[in-house]
């Protein structure tokens, strides 16, 4: 299946990508996690988008699982983006952001939470192909604490989207 010609900017990110990278914040020690990020399209002017990570021991090894989110990307006119995310831990996030080349700048634009969901208020996300390799950070205000580095990565592309 072709790839919606309105995705051209952020194409590269298709397929499935997997990696490392490291977890702090001010409520957490920091850790080591690995992540499998996949995006998708079937046709239309969006890319899905799945992610999940678990909690890596020092020689590398699985321990537990930690987050999910699944969600959709949008690109609209002028290279700019709409990215909606669902997490099973009762928040919605809607960024949006622009697309620089292969950059991806993402804040978020409305953060909704269930009453169980623990406090978080925004986002800032940070995606870029380095040298064939999908990095990103990730900024976040949660549990009373200001906009401040939560986590970040480095990808490798470990298959292509399958349709």
């Amino acid at each position: 299946m072709d790839v919606h010609p309105d995705l051209e900017p952020i194409a590269f990110l298709l397929g499935r990508w997997e990696g490392a990278g490291v977890i702090g914040y001010p409520t957490m020690e920091s850790a080591n996690f690995g992540q499998e990020i996949v995006f998708g399209h079937n046709g239309k002017p969006f890319l899905t988008y799945q992610s999940r990570t678990w909690l890596l021991d020092a020689e590398g090894a699985k321990v537990r699982p930690l987050s999910t989110e699944t969600g959709f990307w949008r690109i609209q006119p002028e290279r700019q983006i709409e990215v909606c995310l669902a997490h099973p831990t009762g928040i919605v996030e809607i960024y949006v952001g622009e697309v620089v080349f292969h950059k991806i700048e993402l804040r978020t634009d409305v953060v909704a939470r269930t009453t169980t969901a623990k406090d978080y208020n925004a986002g800032h996300r940070l995606y870029g192909l380095v040298n064939g390799n999908l990095m990103y950070a990730y900024d976040m205000a949660a549990m009373g604490h200001p906009l401040q580095s939560h986590a970040s990565a480095e990808l490798k592309r470990a298959g292509d989207f399958d349709e």
